[in-house]
């Protein structure tokens, strides 16, 4: 037998600890979570309350079905009919919609033998085969639970993956008249303040509704407003009554007291002006000797203020309740929104990612308007 080299011994070492790391068992989690779920099989676990399991766990962050745990974290082993998992994954694709693909692995475990089945997170929304729609939540207890998937739901969902732009579409209720046209002015100046598409400065209302996607052509060949019609040019009661999700908060919270806090439904480019103007009186300035001038600088960058408010309007999720806050405390400035990032999309690669706006009909309006509309 050749005398083992260096490299040869390196690349044994290597090869042992991949083996290693391959065949470690993977330990049970210590309890029950958004992304685990225990079910106990003493009794056999019905196969339909098992897809209906898995699919919910799927409709959120996905996660781990453990089948013959108990809730409070003791394993006591499959039913004598779950022993062969083999068909176990099969099962579950033949009766989901679209078909889910999960993974299937028995693990020993005080001397009983459970399965851990891994779930995938649906990229868009998952149902059984019956048409049922659940969503994993957790209560305010902390304790997770598996609730039904409701039309709003579904639809926040789907917009979250890019699947669907609400924005684009057709108010149910709304009617033309329900655009405001000082607002229609407004949008005029914006474009013209902010250095938007000077084009749409030469087009008559209903070419400039047409071209911005405020309003959308219905199958009676009518027109009438779209979501970004009314967050645009909306009049405020037409907001209040059909676009209940939309609200915006300025606080000023100083020594933890309220000075300021005032919630408002305007539409968005007013929005954007009352949020300035009501802001300035709280960004002070201090002036910095730059060689023989002395610059004013503000606590915050007024064009940062207006982005960054511009696109916690644009990029929330108007299925959800909930307003945009804007608030001014001791310890800084925070902006947030109802919805949190798209699918995709994450702290960590925020800044380099490709463009995935929840509502892109109503970014692309304000982009051509002049707004600096990011992620």
């Amino acid at each position: 037998m050749p005398p083992m080299t260096k490299a040869s011994f390196l690349n044994s070492s290597r090869v042992s600890k991949a083996l290693a790391i391959h065949m470690t068992t993977p330990s049970l989690p210590s309890c029950e979570s958004l992304t685990v779920e225990f079910k106990s099989d003493r009794k056999r676990f019905p196969d339909n309350d098992l897809v209906e399991a898995i699919t919910c766990l799927a409709n959120a962050e996905g996660g781990e079905l453990w089948l013959g745990v108990e809730d409070d974290g003791t394993p006591t082993g499959l039913h004598a009919e779950h022993l062969k998992l083999a068909g176990l994954a099969g099962l579950v694709a033949a009766r989901t919609s679209p078909s889910l693909a999960v993974t299937v692995m028995p693990i020993a475990l005080a001397g009983v033998t459970v399965a851990r089945i891994v779930v995938p997170k649906a990229q868009g929304e998952v149902a059984t085969s019956g048409g049922v729609y659940l969503r994993r939540r957790l209560r305010a207890d902390g304790q997770p639970e598996c609730v039904a998937m409701l039309q709003h739901h579904r639809a926040s969902h789907a917009t979250s993956f890019g699947l669907m732009d609400a924005s684009a579409r057709v108010v149910a209720g709304a009617k033309l008249t329900d655009l405001d046209p000082l607002e229609r002015e407004r949008l005029r100046q914006s474009v013209q303040q902010y250095g938007g598409d000077r084009v749409l400065l030469e087009l008559d209302d209903e070419a400039l509704d047409g071209a911005l996607g405020l309003t959308a052509r219905q199958p009676d060949g009518t027109r009438a407003p779209t979501l970004t019609g009314l967050l645009l040019v909306g009049r405020e009661p037409a907001l209040r009554e059909l676009v209940s999700t939309h609200e915006f908060a300025f606080q000023v919270l100083a020594r933890e007291a309220v000075t300021f806090n005032e919630f408002r439904h305007f539409p968005l480019l007013k929005a954007l002006d009352w949020l300035e103007t009501n802001f300035r009186p709280y960004n002070p300035e201090r002036e910095i000797q730059v060689g023989l001038f002395r610059v004013p600088v503000p606590k915050v960058d007024m064009g940062a203020f207006r982005e960054a408010v511009a696109n916690a309007l644009v990029h929330r999720d108007y299925h959800r309740l909930g307003a945009v806050h804007v608030r001014l405390a001791d310890d800084g400035l925070t902006i947030s929104n109802p919805g949190g990032l798209v699918d995709g999309v994450t702290l960590a690669n925020l800044l380099t990612t490709e463009p995935r706006p929840r509502n892109r009909t109503l970014a692309d309006a304000m982009k051509r308007i002049g707004f600096q509309v990011n992620q």
